[in-house]
């Protein structure tokens, strides 16, 4: 994939309209924005270089789902203001995105000032990719840069109308992602291993098709673990099974082995009374001992060290989908233990799929220490299925 990245443009002293995505989990209240800002900082490369080549740059981006009506709760100038904090500039956030009240103060800007549009949701145009809502949009500036990978499998007006109307090209966060996944993809260092968790079967069934040639080890763990074993013959109690995903991943497990795929399931797992984050009982059993009526929750401790151990053979990680329901703190310590082991490995490529998955690992502090963490859930997911997202083909060929 060889698409303009934001050196291919001479965009010094232009206006530039930078699509990103602030969609960060606001509903946990504005002071939480900075424990969930790597969307944020993910960006500061792309607005440095454009604040050292004199731009005026525009940011505009998208928050929550407010379904074409204006939303005061999900107003982007609270991110604004975490922005200001990160670059050590002032960031101007406008009460719009379009019309010409916000036209008046971008005539206005210097080179260097930033202004940060309103979410860009609060038009129904946006998620329509309505022309006339992405021609408004394109009329502020003289550029488009695309830097909002988590959005980019959406073809919504600010990630693929706006590109028909202005030179376009990726920018800095997008250009990592597109590259760093396709090296862990197209050319894998050996041994190569995919960590696979998350809830359902379902939402890894492509990933897995696409990868599962290049395997040396897959290890299935979370919510879909319990379809897995299931297919071995385990008790899985009161878990939630995917019955019309069974005979698919027992089928998968055979095909794994006949190519000669180590495939590694959970030994023990974490159960508990009752799904919920304070259960009146818990327990740690091996798979075959798994109580009627309990749920699984985790990994168990034996397990995890094993993925562990194992993973530390590998030169190349894909991991995609957290090992038990990490967002209640007693079910979070195998996703704990194998994603401290995989920042641990500095001779290893590690590639962590975004959504869940990314925000565990920036929750545990180990960001710094993986290869690359996605910005994008669903977008890394379609990425690693194999498909072409919109935002990035959108863009011109370099």
């Amino acid at each position: 994939m060889s698409k303009k990245t934001l050196t291919d443009l001479n965009l010094a002293g232009h206006r530039v309209l930078v699509r990103v995505d602030f969609n960060v989990p606001i509903e946990q209240g504005i002071e939480a924005i900075s424990n969930y800002d790597q969307r944020l900082r993910a960006t500061l490369p792309t607005i440095n270089y454009l604040v050292e080549n004199d731009c005026k740059i525009i940011l505009c981006s998208h928050l929550g789902r407010p379904n074409g009506k204006v939303d005061e709760e999900l107003r982007l100038a609270p991110i604004g203001d975490r922005l200001s904090t990160l670059l050590e500039m002032p960031v101007q956030s406008l009460h719009d995105c379009i019309g010409p009240d916000v036209k008046s103060v971008i005539d206005n800007l210097a080179p260097k000032d930033i202004v940060l549009l309103e979410n860009l949701r609060f038009h129904l145009g946006e998620e329509n990719n309505d022309p006339q809502f992405a021609e408004q949009l394109s009329t502020l500036a003289d550029f488009f840069i695309m830097d909002a990978f988590a959005v980019a499998h959406r073809a919504h007006a600010s990630t693929v109308g706006v590109g028909k109307f202005l030179p376009s090209a990726m920018g800095l966060l997008v250009q990592r992602e597109v590259e760093s996944m396709s090296q862990a993809l197209d050319s894998p260092k050996s041994p190569f291993a995919a960590l696979l968790g998350g809830a359902k079967v379902s939402d890894k069934i492509l990933v897995i098709e696409n990868i599962l040639s290049k395997l040396d080890s897959l290890f299935i763990g979370g919510g879909m673990s319990v379809t897995f074993l299931k297919s071995q013959g385990y008790p899985t109690g009161a878990s939630n099974i995917e019955e019309d995903r069974i005979e698919f991943a027992r089928d998968l497990i055979e095909q794994a082995r006949s190519k000669g795929i180590n495939v590694h399931l959970p030994e023990d797992v974490v159960v508990s009374s009752e799904f919920s984050p304070n259960p009146s009982s818990m327990l740690t059993v091996s798979v075959d001992e798994v109580p009627t009526n309990w749920y699984i929750m985790d990994i168990g401790e034996k397990s995890a060290h094993g993925f562990s151990d194992s993973l530390s053979q590998s030169k190349t990680i894909i991991w995609n989908g957290p090992m038990g329901v990490f967002e209640m703190p007693r079910f979070s310590r195998g996703t704990r233990t194998v994603a401290t082991a995989i920042a641990a490995l500095t001779e290893a490529t590690t590639v962590v799929g975004g959504g869940s998955t990314a925000e565990a690992v920036e929750a545990l502090g180990l960001m710094e220490q993986m290869s690359h963490v996605s910005t994008g859930g669903g977008a890394s997911l379609e990425f690693l299925e194999g498909k072409d997202l919109p935002g990035i083909s959108a863009l011109p060929e370099a």
